[in-house]
Formats: C-alpha cells, structure tokens, sequence
C-alpha cells in the first residue's frame, strides 16, 4: 500500500471523526474511530467496547446504530474500512446486549437486501488491498453462517445455555438434524479460509480475524460435539430410514472439512471429535446397507409372491371345466354381458 494511500486514508478518518465530533453525534464518533482506514491496525477493545455502549438502549437506539454499521459496511470500498466494520458486527454477535444482537440477527433474514452479501467486494488499488478484499469477501460470508445457524439453534453461538445435552435430547430428529446441518455449513465455512501468508501475513488486522475465527471454532466443535454425542444415543432405534440418509451426508461432508480445518486452526480436542464423527457415519453407514438389503431382500420375496399368484390363477382359468348346474354358471355384475 503506497504512502500516498495511507495519508489520504488519515485526512479522511480526521475530517470524518471532526466533523462528527463537531456535530456531537457520538455513535458515529466512535463507529469511525474503530473503523479507520489503516489496514495495519485492528480495532482496539476500548473503541469496540465504546460503540457498543453508544448503541446499547433502546430497540430504536440499536436499530439505528446498526443501520449506521451497515451503510459503513456497503458505502465503502476500502477493504481496512470493510474488515473492521465486520469485525464490529462479529462483536456485537460475541458481546452485544440482547436488544442488539436481536437487532443483528435481523439482517440476514428479513427478505429485501442481504446487508452481509459481499461476495462481488473488490478493493484494486494496489496488491495488498486485493488481498484483504478476500479476507473481507470470507468473513462477510463466516458472520452470515453464524447468524443462520444461531437462528435455527435458538441461541447465539458461543452464548450457549450451560445444559446443553439436556437441550438436545428434547429436540425431535427432523430438528435436531436441521441443527447439525447448519453447523456443517458453518464448519465449511470455516474451511473457505483465505490462505495465510502472502503480503498479509503479520497483518494485524488479518491476526484479529485468525483470532475470532480460531474462537468460533472452538464454539462451533463443542456444539457439533454434543449433537454427534446426542446422534450416537439414538442411532440404533430412534432415526428412521430416511434421517439416517440425511445424517450420513452431513457427517460425510463433515469429515471433508478435517484436513482444511487443522491447516488454519490451532489442534486440540476436537481429534477425539473427529474418531467420533468417523465411528457414527460408519455405523450409521452399515446400518444403512443392511437395511437396504433386506429390503432388496423383502422385494425379491414379494415378486416371488406375485409370479406363484398368477401362476396359479392362470391354472386354474386355463383347465376345461364342465358346468353341472347353474349355480356353477359365471355371474356378471352387467346386464351388457347377457
């Protein structure tokens, strides 16, 4: 990034942070002291801290403060600019107060625009830039995942109640498997993680967002874990046909995830975590195969049935009879066959 870059990106925080000062409009003061334009600085924890304390009060004083986030995100085509205001939503997502993390799962599913779609972002002034656009295209895309998944778990990830095996095993199997399925995505999400190196390596900005990510990870293990714990209890008589299937796949497309995951992630527990993914989609796999033989066995028997039922009435139509009486005359139900 040249200096010529850098400066203007100083001027604009400077006038911008006045002017507001000036017009004493402190929520905005402090959404563009952690949104600045050095792309080597992360937002710090007091300007993070601030902004949500300027946003925190009431349902219209976050609706607007996230409004006010959001049209920093779109208007700007600065990627520093860009990753810092996610990283301001992602911790609003850890830390917000109830009213504003209500408020931000909003976005994703009001219909209408999709404030966190940037997936055509691109920032090409200069090498650098383009980089960070991909990190910013990734986490855009990583908070999206989160907020979807949270909606459908019922709580945000990482916010979870204490009793958390207690509150699966009253889950239904449809919900349960819709819960595991959206954990998956997040996972595979997690796994489109721009490569680490290049010219932004020791980007501290970048450092920030391995950070978070390596937390949500860490969030998103414990509670694939409790659902694959929750699966192997009801594996052997409670999931039908179908939802075994359905399990399968999503544990298959799970397991493709491991490789990529431990090249950007710190390795821990979750290995146990992976011996026990692999152990319920192979059980749930041959479980499945048996059951589809013995329907293909069951099949075969019911074609048999039929064949030695028509066999048999063939037989017995074909053989010459010798009517008696008339009682043994064939009775039509319609007169059109007198």
């Amino acid at each position: 990034m040249t200096k010529l870059t850098q400066l203007v990106g100083i001027i604009k925080d400077k006038a911008s942070q006045s002017k507001a000062a000036l017009l004493s409009q402190r929520t905005t003061l402090s959404l563009l002291r952690a949104t600045t334009h050095d792309f080597n600085a992360a937002p710090t924890p007091k300007h993070l801290h601030t902004l949500l304390s300027d946003a925190d009060g009431s349902r219209a004083t976050a609706s607007a403060a996230l409004e006010l986030l959001m049209h920093r995100l779109h208007a700007t085509n600065n990627a520093a600019v860009a990753l810092k205001c996610l990283i301001a939503v992602h911790y609003i997502f850890r830390h917000g107060t109830f009213i504003l993390q209500d408020q931000l799962s909003v976005y994703p599913s009001t219909g209408g625009r999709n404030y966190l779609n940037l997936s055509n972002f691109r920032h090409v002034s200069d090498s650098v830039s383009w980089e960070l656009s991909s990190w910013v295209r990734w986490l855009a895309q990583h908070m999206e995942n989160l907020l979807c998944s949270s909606r459908i778990l019922g709580f945000f990830i990482g916010n979870c109640p204490k009793d958390r095996e207690e509150r699966v095993s009253g889950l239904m199997n449809g919900e349960l498997l819709s819960e595991f399925e959206s954990l998956v995505t997040v996972v595979e999400g997690v796994c489109k993680m721009p490569d680490i190196g290049g010219l932004t390596k020791g980007n501290k900005v970048v450092d920030e967002i391995l950070r978070l990510g390596r937390e949500d990870w860490a969030e998103v293990v414990w509670e694939v874990g409790v659902a694959v714990a929750e699966f192997k209890e009801r594996i052997k008589g409670g999931l039908k046909f179908g939802e075994r299937v359905e399990l399968v796949c999503c544990l298959k497309r799970l397991e493709e995830c491991r490789e990529k995951v431990m090249s950007v992630v710190v390795a821990g527990k979750e290995e146990r975590l992976w011996d026990c993914v692999a152990e319920l989609k192979d059980e749930t796999g041959k479980m499945y195969s048996e059951e589809e033989e013995e329907k293909r066995g069951n099949n075969k028997l019911q074609e048999k049935e039929v064949r030695k039922i028509r066999f048999s009435e063939s037989d017995r139509f074909s053989r010459s009879r010798i009517l008696s009486s008339d009682d043994e005359l064939l009775q039509f139900p319609s007169g059109r066959f007198l």
